[in-house]
Formats: structure tokens, sequence, C-alpha cells
């Protein structure tokens, strides 16, 4: 058996009910979600068993929320598998539970670092966001330059090598869904965002959370985080504190992150929290690639019999 990635998803991936299930089914689950409450001083619990879709969508919601389940729902995969991975990644905010994974930072200050990420990305600049779908890399650049003749523009996620999300002032956005649509893009999807993250526009509020960073413990990650920023291998503390800031600003490179992991040997990856959008997205990516997902303790169990019947090969 060849390598294994564990893979955090970000904002979008919310749903209502999400990680009730492992609440109820397992001790290591509870605890996390007992712990967060606490920490936060809310029941981010109750957000994630019976919030509405409304209050979810809310950045300062959805954010700690995706955490929580992600954390809880990795410990729950831990408990009943023991599975050590080789490589962790995360899609944006997912950078978050998987340096819970790595041993980078702990959960009360994760909790608490998340919770102020979430908070200065809601009161950040406004702007929009769009997911561009059937253009290749060379249309996109030539599309961001075109655009952003009318304001501040760039490419923000990379998540498959089909589908590209911009961000930026709302009147390049507007200009460049045009282009794209008459540049034969498959699709043009506006995102319901309230910001222009992953752009520079995100600079302006960073300043305030590289102080709350640097408050942070962080320690050398066990295993090596994959960084959104430049699709790195990063272990040494200072540089991921480094890295999660420049993430609030710059591109999430997650095409490319994971190609990496494919071409340093990693043929499995268990996508860990609500959903499965990373899961479809590394399919993109990589048809070979074996994919599993723990959102609720059925999939759980499905990666524990895969797992049971590998190591009987």
């Amino acid at each position: 058996m060849n390598k294994i990635a564990f893979i955090f998803p970000g904002q979008g991936s919310q749903y209502s009910g999400m990680g009730k299930d492992l609440y109820e089914n397992f001790d290591s689950a509870k605890k996390v979600f007992d712990k967060a409450d606490k920490t936060a001083g809310r029941s981010i619990s109750q957000l994630c068993f019976e919030g509405s879709e409304e209050d979810l969508k809310q950045t300062v919601n959805s954010q700690p929320a995706i955490l929580t389940t992600s954390m809880a729902a990795y410990e729950a995969l831990v408990q009943e598998t023991g599975i050590i991975p080789d490589f962790v990644a995360g899609h944006s905010l997912g950078e978050y539970p998987a340096l819970y994974a790595a041993g980078v930072i702990g959960l009360e200050e994760i909790v608490a670092l998340v919770q102020k990420r979430a908070e200065l990305m809601n009161n950040a600049p406004s702007g929009s966001m769009t997911a561009i779908l059937g253009l290749n890399r060379e249309q996109l650049d030539n599309l961001v330059q075109q655009a952003s003749s009318a304001g501040v523009i760039c490419a923000a996620n990379y998540n498959t090598p089909d589908q590209t999300v911009i961000s930026g002032e709302t009147a390049a956005i507007e200009k460049a869904n045009e282009l794209a649509a008459q540049m034969g893009a498959k699709r043009v999807i506006p995102l319901a965002v309230s910001g222009a993250f992953h752009s520079p526009l995100m600079e302006s509020i960073s300043g305030e959370f590289t102080q709350f960073v640097n408050n942070t413990n962080f320690n050398n990650a066990r295993f090596p985080v994959i960084a959104n920023v430049d699709a790195q291998p990063t272990t040494n503390s200072r540089a991921i504190q480094e890295k999660l800031v420049k993430q609030m600003y710059s591109s999430v490179l997650w095409t490319q992150s994971v190609s990496y992991m494919i071409e340093q040997g990693a043929d499995t990856f268990i996508e860990i929290g609500p959903g499965k959008v990373l899961s479809g997205m590394i399919k993109k990516i990589s048809r070979s690639a074996s994919v599993y997902n723990v959102s609720d303790s059925a999939a759980l169990q499905k990666v524990k019999e895969a797992f049971a019947s590998k190591a009987q090969v």
C-alpha cells in the first residue's frame, strides 16, 4: 500500500445536522464538541446539529462549525482505526483541522483562532467570488488580466484542472463573468459569499490576524502539512504561522497540493469532515486515487472495513 493523505474541507461543505451522528456514537467526537462549546462560549454543537442553512451560511458560524465537525471526525477515525497519514492538507479553512491533526495547535487554541479568523473575514471589505468551469490556466490568466482594468481581481482557488474560483472587487468580477462566457466557459457560477476571500482585499485584515496568530502556541507538525499558499510540505512551526497569515489573501493551490501528494506516492485520500466536496475534486484531479470520506459512523465503518481488508492482503 502506498501513502495516505488526510484532507479536510472548507467553507461550503456545511449542512444542518453535521457531526450529530459522530457525537452520539463516539466518545472521542463528543469530547471535541463539548470542549469546543466551552472554548467558544456558545453552543457550536447546537449550531451543527440544529442550525438552519441560513445560520450555517454565515462565515462567523460556518467556520467554527466545520472546524469542530472535522476535528470530531478526525478523533473518531483515529479512535476506530489508528490510521496515521503520510500527509495532511485542508482546503482554505480546512487547513486548520489539518494543523490540529498534525499536532500543531491544540483544540482550545484552534477554536479561538478560527473564531477570530471568521470574525475578521465577516467584517472584511466587500467583494465577490465566482466559480469558472471549463477554461484552462492560460485562458484564466488572460481573463483575470483583462478584468483587472475594472478593479482588483485574482484567481482565488485552483480547485480542479477544470474549475477555478476568481475573487475581487465586484465590478472586476462582473466584467470577468461576462468575459468568461464569451471565452467559452462551460459554467460561470457567482458564489454566495460576503467578501473577496483569498484576494489582496483581505490584506487589510491580515495585520490583526497576525497578532492573534503570534499569540497562539504552534508546535512543529508530526507529519507534513501541504500548505495552500505554495503546495509544499511544511513542518516547521514558524513557517506554518507565516503561511497561515498569507493564506488569507493568497490563492488556494488545491490542485497543485493534491498533485504534489500524488507525485510523492499518495494513492489514498480520506476526506475528514462534513460532506464530500473534496472527494469529488480529488477524482477530477486523479482518476486512479482511492478516495474515502468520514462524515458519519456509516462512512467511518466503510473506511475501517477497507483498511482491514488491505491489511490482510
